[in-house]
């Protein structure tokens, strides 16, 4: 079975297990899937209603993006556990050059799925500040969760990309992954700290 059509107590069980995967990268995927998830349901709570009809293009367009994210993210839950494979299999070779070429290989495809992670976590973040700004105000505390979720997704991921570029040989690789991981985290974090602070403000 896939990791991503569990029900939501097996995947924790397993998360909590001895077991690889899934791991940070797939727990990662699974936060930010449920961020963008409570984004669109802003936009279900806010498209077609009267009140909003001046907006309801704007809404349906995030809405469809949203979906896509939502997808992709899902699918990258298996993706990195897939990825991670390797990686957990060469911790177990003999110490030699093989290891060595084998483990660069692993340590280089590990962190690949986790880049990809952050980047639509990012598209999330776009998308929840469009919900944020548009959305019915009924759902506005749903917004601010969203983002804070995209948020520990984001950074989540990049703890993953982190971890393999600190064991890679490869060190002008591990410090372009590490600057684009750093360049996300910058610009995203803080926009979805904005979403959150602004949210805060307006229900209190």
């Amino acid at each position: 079975m896939k990791l991503a059509d569990m029900k939501c107590t097996e995947f924790v069980a397993e998360l909590k297990g001895s077991a690889p995967v899934p791991g940070g990268g797939g727990a990662s995927a699974l936060v930010g899937a449920i961020g963008m998830s409570l984004g669109n349901m802003v936009g279900s709570l806010t498209y077609g209603k009267k009140k909003y009809q001046d907006v309801s293009d704007k809404i349906e367009m995030l809405m469809e993006k949203a979906e896509a994210v939502i997808s992709e993210l899902m699918s990258l839950i298996d993706k990195d556990a897939e990825a991670f494979e390797p990686l957990s299999k060469a911790y177990g070779l003999k110490k030699g050059e093989e290891r060595d070429k084998v483990m660069e290989d692993a340590l280089k495809r590990a962190s690949e799925v986790p880049l990809i992670i952050m980047e639509k976590c990012c598209e999330a973040i776009e998308i929840i500040e469009g919900f944020a700004k548009y959305g019915s105000v009924i759902a506005l505390s749903d917004a601010g969760v969203a983002a804070a979720c995209a948020k520990a997704a984001l950074t989540g991921a990049a703890l993953n990309i982190y971890i393999n570029a600190k064991s890679m040989k490869n060190r002008e690789y591990a410090d372009a992954v590490n600057k684009k991981a750093d360049g996300m985290i910058k610009e995203y974090g803080s926009r979805a700290d904005r979403v959150y602070e602004e949210v805060a403000a307006r229900v209190r």
